[in-house]
């Protein structure tokens, strides 16, 4: 089984898409109170909760693989595109990334982020990262994948994903996985027909509420209000969910149901990001931050199929004999 250490790991989710892929994932790191609440809640490893900064790589167990969704605010439409520039230094945390690399020299790397990394700074911020690794031995693989193509789940939810190998052969034999069939609708995910609690649910005396009842109108389909009007997604997808969800306002998915207009619950989140119904979201949290933490997670079906085609790779490059133990650039698989 491959080892892995998880950085700026949130609620788990790339950990969980690792996990049901048959990696071991045997040290996590996350700084935000509330994300730590909620991974401690769903995973049994003990979690390291301080800031990356004051991690020193002695302290970090060995590891094959690392995981790493960087923070993506610096980069994102919703946010300000500053990248490394950012005034929180959120883009400058990739160079620990860099540091701890540099020490471990993880056999793979994985990294996820927003879409716009690609093109940011006229695609420098990319560039940088890229050189980075190269420089470091890694061959690099990278690909944006939309959620609704590639982890059968209906959100228009597009990311960029990083694979690097210190293995030349291992990258030789690594591809992407295939786009797949969307079989899962959003009404599998999002109930329309029974009752949640009230708070979930806009009345008459919502400032909004007469745009929504002229402009919600359709009982299989997500809305969103975007601050002054409603807008209808008619792709039968869920819009990108946004770490802002929770303080109203802009870009809030909406749904009509069978008992009126609301939005979308936390657990609906997390399913829409294809966590399972068993994910526990701790009672002691205020939605807000639980929204705060899907709209940040990742699309764990996306992470798992990325993860099995590492493990195709791996098997490609150095299939295990039956019976035996196998050492690869480092580490150790047994059969």
């Amino acid at each position: 089984m491959f080892r892995c250490a998880s950085f700026f790991a949130g609620v788990g989710g790339i950990d969980l898409g690792f996990e049901q892929a048959g990696f071991d994932v045997v040290y996590a790191n996350e700084i935000c109170e509330k994300a730590s609440l909620t991974f401690k809640q769903n995973h049994e490893i003990r979690l390291d909760t301080r800031d990356i900064r004051d991690v020193q790589s002695s302290e970090i167990p060995d590891f094959d693989v690392m995981l790493a969704g960087f923070p993506c605010q610096a980069f994102s439409v919703a946010g300000y595109r500053q990248g490394f520039d950012d005034e929180k230094g959120r883009g400058n945390l990739y160079f620990e990334l860099e540091r701890i690399m540099k020490d471990k020299r993880p056999s793979i790397v994985f990294l996820e982020n927003v879409k716009n990394l690609v093109g940011h700074d006229k695609g420098r911020t990319f560039s940088i990262i890229r050189s980075s690794m190269q420089s470091l031995g890694y061959k690099i693989h990278y690909k944006v994948m939309n959620a609704c193509e590639y982890g059968n789940i209906p959100q228009n939810r597009e990311r960029i994903y990083v694979v690097g190998f210190l293995d030349e052969g291992m990258s030789d034999c690594f591809k992407f996985p295939d786009v797949i069939q969307l079989e899962t609708t959003i009404g599998d995910i999002f109930d329309f027909e029974g009752r949640v609690d009230d708070r979930y649910y806009y009345g008459e005396d919502a400032y909004m509420y007469d745009e929504l009842k002229r402009d919600m109108t359709s009982n299989e389909t997500v809305y969103q209000w975007r601050r002054k009007y409603v807008r209808e997604n008619k792709s039968n997808l869920c819009p990108t969910l946004t770490a802002n969800m929770g303080t109203g306002g802009h870009n809030v998915p909406l749904i009509k149901t069978h008992h009126g207009f609301r939005k979308l619950t936390p657990k609906e989140c997390f399913m829409i990001q294809g966590f399972d119904r068993a994910f526990v979201l701790p009672e002691n949290v205020a939605n807000s931050h639980l929204y705060k933490q899907a709209g940040n997670s990742v699309v764990v079906p996306v992470i798992r199929r990325i993860a099995n085609s590492i493990i195709s790779a791996i098997n490609l490059e150095h299939p295990v004999p039956s019976k035996g133990v196998i050492t690869i650039t480092g580490f150790t698989k047994r059969d």
